[in-house]
């Protein structure tokens, strides 16, 4: 399963690509139209623009293949469904449903306990999150699982992940803009220790 809590991942790499691109794209377009001398690209070099983006997408597209394939790999070896529709929470460890809010998420678990700050979880468990908004369309982003789903307001969206196996603190985030309070609107997977103690700073 792909990891990006860093800036080491393909995705980072990709979005420099992409700006360098972008950059390239409007120093060309000044220089069309502010040069003395009118400047027109060659048509090479216009077909290699367009060649780079090609293949920009082309390999975004396959990267992005490779990393859903290999996590639906670990979920099939672990026995869990691939379907992100499900019935029961039949092969997870833990089931926690998810309220989505402005601006915040709140974690319940199966005995009623309840958690604004985090999902607390143990590591290498397959959780299942069942995910609802009570106000307007949310994400729901953890960038340690490469996990990101969208949902609407009055729908369940159900979607799973394996916990990390070192223990620590995993950002939870909205990746939609929800009004104001959007850049807050943040919370932890925290992955407790061998001890079963929870990583310090997060208030479950």
């Amino acid at each position: 399963m792909e990891s990006a809590l860093g800036l080491s991942n393909y995705l980072a790499t990709m979005m420099i690509i992409v700006f360098l691109l972008l950059g390239l794209g409007i120093g060309a377009l000044f220089l069309a139209l502010f040069l003395p001398t009118r400047w027109r690209p060659k048509y090479w070099m216009e077909f290699a623009f367009i060649g780079v983006l090609v293949v920009v997408v082309w390999y975004g597209d396959k990267r992005s293949t490779e990393v859903v394939g290999a996590y639906q790999g670990e979920m099939a070896q672990a026995g869990v469904l691939d379907e992100p529709a499900i019935d029961g929470s039949a092969g997870f460890d833990k089931e926690l449903k998810v309220i989505a809010f402005q601006w915040g998420f709140a974690f319940l678990t199966d005995d009623n306990m309840i958690s604004r700050n985090a999902a607390i979880v143990q590591p290498g468990e397959t959780i299942l999150f069942r995910i609802f908004s009570n106000d307007v369309i949310h994400g729901f982003n953890i960038p340690a699982a490469g996990i990101t789903v969208e949902f609407d307001p009055g729908k369940e969206r159900d979607v799973w992940i394996r916990a990390p196996k070192e223990p620590g603190k995993y950002l939870i985030q909205c990746l939609n803009y929800c009004g104001i309070g959007h850049a807050q609107m943040k919370a932890w997977l925290v992955v407790e220790g061998p001890e079963g103690v929870a990583s310090e700073g997060a208030d479950a």
